[in-house]
């Protein structure tokens, strides 16, 4: 299983350039789409105006199938508002852009979940497009068109004040959940310890133990008065048998336990 560091390294590359908002906000879908069992990565970031004529030359001038409607300067992309993303499969370097796939089997589509998280980051999707759909995208656009971009206009304080503290406060939220995650996680790292130690002790990691040491265990079993005799016994009986002993139930101290027990009785 991929850690959050690993799943955040596979996109690091391609959150250079963006807006420190953006780049909050990408972060926090990366961290939160982990917490909900699916891990992503952005694929772009930034996009050069030289970048954006080649995209859009694919279909039209070029080879390819046409993916976008913006030429050089009319893509959010161009101006670090705008990211898009795969699902990172668990190998942890093949990507998916299967909207039905449900990696983590809790019978919502992955790409259902990553758009749920990036929205009530303030994102907007490019799934909704009118003209061209374009599921991978995402933007935050701060209320300026492109044309106003286009101008050199910038987005204002109170804009960015407004996107940023809903980023925090499910940065936050998601740090919590994380905390839980780990601590649980914890819980059954240990818990898988002691279940090993229990195996070891008891001599049941899924050998046939009775094939080993039952006769020995048999004649201790014998000596504690637990049986009378191992004919006919099944190899379950024999295994249980010889767990007994090796837990120390069929040990001297139990025998003299035992014997003194029926003397005081009687």
């Amino acid at each position: 299983m991929l850690t959050l560091e690993q799943v955040k390294a596979k996109s690091s590359k391609r959150l250079v350039g963006l807006h420190p908002v953006v780049l909050a906000a990408a972060v926090a879908l990366i961290e939160r789409s982990y917490a909900r069992g699916v891990n992503i990565v952005i694929t772009q970031g930034l996009r050069t105006i030289e970048e954006q004529d080649a995209l859009y030359a694919q279909g039209r001038t070029k080879p390819g199938k046409i993916v976008t409607n913006a030429k050089g300067g009319t893509s959010y992309h161009n101006y670090g508002l705008a990211i898009d993303f795969a699902l990172l499969l668990p190998d942890g370097k093949s990507v998916s852009w299967d909207l039905k796939r449900d990696g983590d089997s809790d019978k919502v589509a992955d790409w259902t979940e990553v758009v749920q998280e990036a929205k009530a980051l303030g994102f907007k999707w490019g799934g909704d497009f009118v003209s061209i759909k374009d599921a991978p995208h995402f933007q935050i656009t701060f209320g300026l068109k492109i044309s106003q971009l286009r101008a050199g206009q910038k987005p204002t304080e109170t804009a960015m004040a407004i996107a940023k503290a809903k980023i925090d406060r499910l940065t936050e939220e998601v740090k919590e959940d994380m905390s839980k995650i780990t601590e649980l996680a914890s819980i059954v790292a240990e818990q898988e310890e002691r279940l090993v130690a229990l195996e070891k002790r008891l001599n049941i990691s899924g050998e046939e133990t009775y094939a080993k040491d039952y006769e020995k265990a048999i004649q201790a079993a014998k000596d504690a008065g637990i049986i009378t005799t191992s004919a006919e016994k099944s190899k379950i009986e024999l295994n249980v048998i010889t767990m007994l002993v090796n837990a120390g139930l069929a040990n001297k101290a139990l025998i003299s336990f035992f014997k003194n027990f029926k003397s005081e009785v009687k």
